[in-house]
């Protein structure tokens, strides 16, 4: 009798649990593995599930919507024109999209700069940081003590105790090595400092799915950046003499990961009314975290409509319903006709995006994909190696940059369409992180950025599919296992 009312128990346990998760409405395989992992894992499997399932997932959802939905209510954004009319016709329709999804209509603004040197992006957010006279507020991923971190502390103090209102914002998870002593000394001066969800032994799968990963800085409202430039050491050449343990520890993490420094990326700063999006976008996450909405309407100046470059801010993360930024490029990639140039430094692409990627090239588009002899995951390394083959047999031309690593986030389509961003071409960024990028409409910065991709090139060794059938076996099953892997990745 006992046994019996035990197994009615599990099959309406199972029944009820695997109805729940229908409703989730899930891809199939991630559905169906929940589904096999309560069956095979009783009472386990829903603990499981209940923790760090997509329902974990959907609370932390819902909470940074409401996060969200009282910034957007306390701040004065207005609307912004549409596309001019010398714009390329393909604009409108990927403006609409994207505004479909959530995200805001572009912007004019007055100054666009791209920097390939961090040397020059590091100099010109400094000089912005030091001449704000109302607020700075930065976030990154990565905050790091060294000469870089050090660097950027002195100048950020140096407007906090000017009188200037400072917020920094950094990804717990990201910038671990900004311990209580390297931060003391700007809450000292005034700053107000907060970790974006914090990793505690109770909420543990934060280390793994929530991460914020945006690269932002906003001064006074009116100056902007954004793209993949972190606050590191790693886009320093190594000291001469004497070096802190610090430094030496950092380079002997990058010799063991097989890079040079310094590494080779991408930023951009934008003067105009775009900005007031970065400035959303930045305190939609400080809302998340402390709970503080800001109201003064100086955190969004009048707009001035009269910039001569259209710039369009795409944020995403799992707060969201839908992928703006997935669904951006993939339908930028279907309207190329000339070319699509990918500078990545993880490459593992969904269906969706490998798809547009290798319909492109079979339809006579030059596309090319260039990403790091070796990124900083041996891991991602291999995922990527795995999708050579299919992009290669598609026409894709695949480049593999050497001389160190290259983080830069980049994509190009024809003349009309260009991104710098932090996102990567990855199932992380596109679903799992909160990621942003800056969409640059015009020829001006298409022939920009493609005019570095081409420089990179001249470093880079072009991927033969003659070259990929010498691959030991090992090799291959190592890449296999990897890919196997690229939903977490």
């Amino acid at each position: 009798m006992l046994v019996t009312i035990l197994t009615v128990a599990q099959l309406v346990y199972v029944v009820v649990l695997a109805t729940w998760i229908l409703f989730e409405k899930r891809s199939p395989v991630a559905t169906l593995a929940w589904i096999l992992a309560l069956i095979a894992l009783p009472y386990v499997g829903f603990v499981v599930f209940f923790m760090f399932g997509p329902r974990r997932l959907l609370r932390k959802r819902l909470k940074h919507k409401r996060a969200r939905g009282a910034v957007t209510a306390s701040t004065p954004l207005g609307a912004s024109d549409p596309p001019p009319a010398q714009y390329d016709p393909r604009v409108e329709q990927l403006v609409h999209l994207v505004k479909r999804t959530g995200e805001p209509p572009p912007s004019q603004c007055d100054a666009v700069e791209i920097f390939h040197d961090t040397a020059d992006a590091y100099d010109s957010i400094e000089a912005a940081i030091r001449e704000a006279k109302h607020h700075v507020h930065v976030a990154y991923y990565i905050f790091e003590p060294g000469r870089v971190g050090e660097r950027f502390r002195a100048a950020l103090i140096e407007r906090a105790k000017a009188g200037v209102t400072v917020r920094l914002l950094v990804d717990d998870v990201g910038s671990s090595a900004m311990g209580r002593r390297f931060s003391k000394p700007m809450r000292e001066a005034g700053i107000k400092v907060a970790r974006f969800n914090e990793v505690t032994f109770s909420r543990i799968r934060s280390r793994v799915d929530f991460r914020n990963h945006r690269k932002i800085v906003v001064c006074d409202g009116v100056v902007g950046f954004t793209g993949g430039v972190n606050l590191s050491d790693d886009y320093l050449l190594p000291v001469e003499g004497p070096r802190k343990v610090g430094e030496v520890l950092h380079d002997v993490r990058n010799k063991v990961k097989g890079h040079q420094r310094p590494w080779r990326d991408t930023h951009v700063k934008i003067t105009g009314d775009a900005v007031r999006w970065l400035q959303l976008t930045f305190l939609d996450d400080w809302y998340y975290v402390t709970k503080y909405a800001a109201r003064d309407r100086i955190y969004f100046p009048q707009q001035t409509r009269t910039g001569k470059h259209l710039v369009q801010i795409v944020a995403s993360g799992p707060d969201r319903d839908v992928e703006p930024i997935q669904k951006l490029y993939f339908a930028a990639i279907a309207t190329a006709r000339e070319r699509v140039y990918v500078t990545t430094p993880y490459f593992v692409p969904d269906d969706a995006v490998l798809t547009s990627l290798t319909t492109a090239a079979m339809r006579g588009v030059d596309v090319r994909v260039l990403v790091p002899r070796r990124s900083d995951s041996l891991v991602v390394t291999a995922a990527a190696r795995s999708y050579y083959d299919a992009l290669l047999a598609a026409g894709v031309r695949v480049y593999e940059y050497l001389p160190t690593m290259i983080h830069a986030k980049t994509l190009v389509v024809d003349d009309f369409f260009a991104t710098v961003g932090t996102a990567n071409i990855d199932n992380r960024s596109f679903r799992l992180n909160f990621e942003v990028t800056a969409v640059l409409y015009g020829a001006e910065h298409a022939e920009n950025l493609s005019a570095q991709f081409r420089k990179d090139l001249g470093k880079s060794k072009e991927i033969k599919a003659a070259t990929r059938l010498k691959v030991a076996l090992r090799w291959r099953l190592a890449e296999a296992g990897a890919r196997v892997l690229s939903p977490l990745l």
